[in-house]
């Protein structure tokens, strides 16, 4: 199927992405998009340095920060032992990526090596080691270094042993134990929280663009991380809506008004982190040419989920029923939020972490199963059990917001009251 296995980066398939030269079922902007893209990016710690007016691949040099380190052409080939077929690991977005180990430290790493044929991996490379070198955070993939060297273009991160997520969910291993909805939860609150920080920690905000389960990296323990940056752009600030440029990303993730238009927005990051979570969810890939007009998952699922009827079988046969309908409808909930085709009716990603902080506080628990028989409303001093639908095209989305801020507030207050509680038994033992 031209599909390769990648334990840092994932199955890599690229026939489904929005690029220059690709403007199946996308439209793309006729207009360039602007060469000070990469510029903008330049800051006191890192400078982009340009010789002559039109600077070739090889004019390009980058003065880096103390947070990441420059390789040498010939460092990086000893650690991928001189690029190995037996070191693949599979086709990245704009070139071949390699297991490594750095003779340094002993660090095992993956090599992402730039495809020399395009100017657009010079830009892509350009834009994640300027991006990656001034962001931090648990939920984004740490880049190591990279080499910079005549023609050689090439990144170096730290190695997620488990994969991607669309391994796990589209093309798991032989044996391997279906992710189960703890962890799925689990994956989908770290997704958020890393683009939370994008979108509102990072100054200027910054839009991810290509949000998708490929980009999401996976841990020992599935702690996930956002990866691939080539794409990502600083959000708009000021007065400025939206940022105009070309449309880029991947089908059935792309947000349809960023998709017919070219306005990016960070609400254009929220649709597609909805899809991932419906993927999350129905174990079902963001887009399927099988479908027919339902090609696309957002529009499988959404006429199913209306409809309210026997809502579990959405669910992710692959999981054998071991989760609970109750969150169950409350994860689909905050997936069709997500998804709205107004973006102003979608949430914020803080909106949809103190939903997601929810479900992760009520776990899936095995022995609860045969109470829930018994018992199908939960108990009063919960949120109500389900966001209600309305009867229209679209959501009810501000009851759902309101809704998903109970959930986090009830679940903060909670939180405090605990902590308060374990402060007083402390001060009453002394």
């Amino acid at each position: 199927m031209g599909r390769r296995r990648c334990p840092c980066f994932g199955w890599w398939k690229r026939g489904n992405e929005v690029k220059s030269g690709d403007d199946t079922d996308v439209k793309k902007k006729s207009n360039p998009e602007p060469s000070s893209d990469i510029n903008d990016f330049a800051t006191e710690k890192i400078t982009v340095v340009s010789r002559g007016k039109s600077p070739a691949p090889n004019d390009i040099s980058i003065v880096p920060n103390d947070k990441s380190k420059t390789f040498t052409y010939q460092q990086l080939a000893t650690a991928t032992n001189n690029f190995s077929e037996l070191n693949f690991l599979g086709q990245g977005g704009f070139g071949a990526v390699y297991k490594g180990k750095l003779g340094s430290t002993g660090q095992v790493v993956a090599v992402k090596q730039l495809d020399k044929a395009g100017f657009q991996g010079e830009k892509e490379f350009l834009v994640e080691v300027l991006m990656l070198s001034l962001m931090c955070h648990p939920n984004l993939v740490k880049l190591i270094g990279y080499c910079a060297e005549e023609d050689q273009r090439l990144l170096v991160y730290e190695y997620m042993p488990r994969g991607s997520l669309e391994d796990h969910l589209l093309d798991p291993a032989p044996g391997e134990e279906p992710l189960s909805w703890n962890t799925r939860m689990k994956i989908a609150t770290g997704a958020a929280k890393g683009l939370e920080y994008l979108h509102h920690k990072a100054d200027p905000p910054v839009i991810y663009r290509d949000l998708k389960a490929a980009n999401i990296l996976l841990g020992e323990e599935f702690q996930p991380k956002l990866s691939d940056f080539g794409l990502a752009k600083f959000g708009p600030t000021g007065d400025k809506s939206h940022v105009s440029t070309r449309v880029m990303g991947t089908h059935g993730y792309c947000a349809p008004e960023y998709a017919t238009t070219g306005k990016l927005t960070l609400k254009s990051d929220i649709f597609g982190f909805g899809v991932v979570l419906l993927e999350l969810i129905t174990g079902r890939p963001a887009m399927d040419d099988s479908q027919g007009h339902e090609r696309m998952l957002v529009d499988w699922v959404r006429p199913r989920f209306k409809e309210r009827k026997n809502i579990s079988q959405l669910a992710d046969p692959l999981m054998r029923g071991q989760f609970s309908e109750s969150m169950l409808r409350k994860a689909l909930n905050v997936a069709f939020m997500c998804v709205q085709e107004n973006p102003s009716s979608r949430p914020s990603i803080s909106d949809v972490v103190l939903a997601l902080d929810y479900l992760m506080a009520h776990p899936y628990n095995p022995n609860d199963v045969k109470k829930s028989h018994v018992k199908r409303v939960e108990d009063h001093s919960c949120p109500d059990e389900t966001m209600k639908v309305s009867n229209d095209k679209d959501l009810d989305r501000e009851r759902a917001v309101a809704e998903a801020k109970m959930w986090g507030e009830t679940l903060r207050e909670k939180r405090m009251q605990s902590a308060k509680s374990n402060s007083g038994e402390v001060k009453r033992e002394e």
